[in-house]
């Protein structure tokens, strides 16, 4: 009997517990996850035609000007996130599922109706000017972050080999945030413009844009990520994750950040620091981000580094291109001066991770795609020199 080689026992365990390379299929019928979907995003698509059905024609300009820049807005995150969905990364089918839930579902069929119902509850407790300053913070993290990280649950449900680790769960939840942070700017769009009686659309339409726009840089992406990265945590669905307290905190976190940003105006009570604020609340989300990111990725860095090790006896992957492609920023920055170039270094990083894709999907053994992403590896090391 061979005995199998550590690195390619390490490799298949890898392929196992990330389950990279497994197909997404949507389309489940005997699934309940599959049915509460479905409910979800078609009771949100009802209530979305409700909303927007009495006055969309005569505010078509707004809705029009809204989707357009929106959707404009879409396109540098969805470069920004492919970028970080570059290790064991998830299929675009999983991902649009993910977005069209944070869209649909929790803003239409959870969020708008419970936050109505919370925020007339708060105005109740503590009359009007408490409700101004306060209740806004106090229903929309309950509310929203609970409606966006249901759609995680949900496509654990659709595809639990997929949804493993706490950076698919950092991954998902970006993306399910987008679409709540996207549909929902849309819908600013329409109320601001319903408050003016349609005068200037257009314009208000642009003005929204601009201020919802650069909020939305650390807003619902940034919520979701690390607030589905906690909730990973404390799932702990791949061996040796599981951290209760640090899922606990990480979610609280995100909660204590949607809150603070909601209730910037009471929090600063229109002092100095109403100014200050949202800039010094901005930076501290950004570095708690990037710190639950670098984190959650842990389990990702290891196994594409196991995923690729093998390689390293076809030739194809070289050490320093290995600690690149499966380490922190500081090791591409490292593999960049090493060649010489910022271009080729992405090129080959690149290619080394469509390998481990292809890898992946071949569960380890030999594919005309592993063949061709191995010898278009070989070919880009060539040019660059690299011996």
């Amino acid at each position: 009997m061979t005995a199998v080689p550590r690195e390619k026992t390490a490799q298949l365990d890898a392929i196992e517990q990330s389950g990279w390379g497994q197909p997404f299929r949507f389309l489940q019928p005997h699934n309940v996850a599959f049915w509460v979907y479905v409910l979800g995003v078609g009771g949100g698509t009802l209530t979305m035609l409700r909303y927007y059905g009495p006055g969309a024609q005569f505010y078509t300009p707004a809705l029009a000007g809204g989707v357009v820049l929106f959707g404009l807005y879409l396109v540098p995150w969805l470069l920004v996130l492919r970028h970080h969905n570059r290790f064991t990364a998830q299929p675009a089918g999983l991902l649009a599922a993910g977005f069209v839930w944070g869209g649909v579902a929790a803003t239409f069929w959870i969020a708008l109706p419970a936050n109505s119902a919370l925020l007339s509850i708060w105005t109740k407790i503590g009359g009007t000017s408490f409700a101004a300053d306060w209740a806004a913070g106090l229903t929309a993290p309950i509310n929203e972050e609970f409606a966006k990280a249901l759609g995680l649950v949900l496509l654990i449900g659709l595809a639990p080999r997929l949804v493993r680790s706490a950076y698919d769960g950092f991954i998902i939840g970006a993306f399910i945030g987008l679409g709540f942070q996207v549909f929902e700017d849309v819908l600013y769009v329409y109320n601001g413009a319903t408050q003016l009686y349609g005068v200037d659309q257009l314009g208000s339409s642009l003005r929204v844009f601009i201020v919802r726009g650069a909020a939305g840089i650390v807003s619902h992406a940034l919520f979701s990520a690390i607030f589905c990265a906690g909730l990973m945590w404390v799932l702990g669905r791949t061996r040796g994750e599981r951290n209760v307290l640090r899922g606990v905190l990480t979610m609280l976190m995100a909660m204590l950040f949607h809150f603070a940003w909601d209730d910037m105006g009471g929090l600063s009570n229109g002092g100095v620091w109403a100014g200050v604020l949202p800039f010094l609340l901005a930076a501290i989300e950004l570095a708690a981000l990037f710190y639950v990111l670098r984190h959650a990725a842990g389990h990702e860095r290891t196994w594409i580094r196991e995923l690729l090790t093998p390689e390293l006896a076809t030739g194809a992957i070289d050490p320093p291109l290995l600690d690149a492609v499966s380490g922190l920023r500081k090791d591409r920055k490292k593999y960049r001066k090493h060649l010489h170039s910022r271009r080729k270094a992405g090129q080959l990083m690149e290619a080394a991770s469509d390998l481990a894709q292809e890898l992946a999907r071949a569960n380890g053994t030999d594919s005309p795609g592993v063949d061709h992403a191995r010898s278009e590896l070989l070919r880009l090391r060539a040019s660059a020199g690299t011996p």
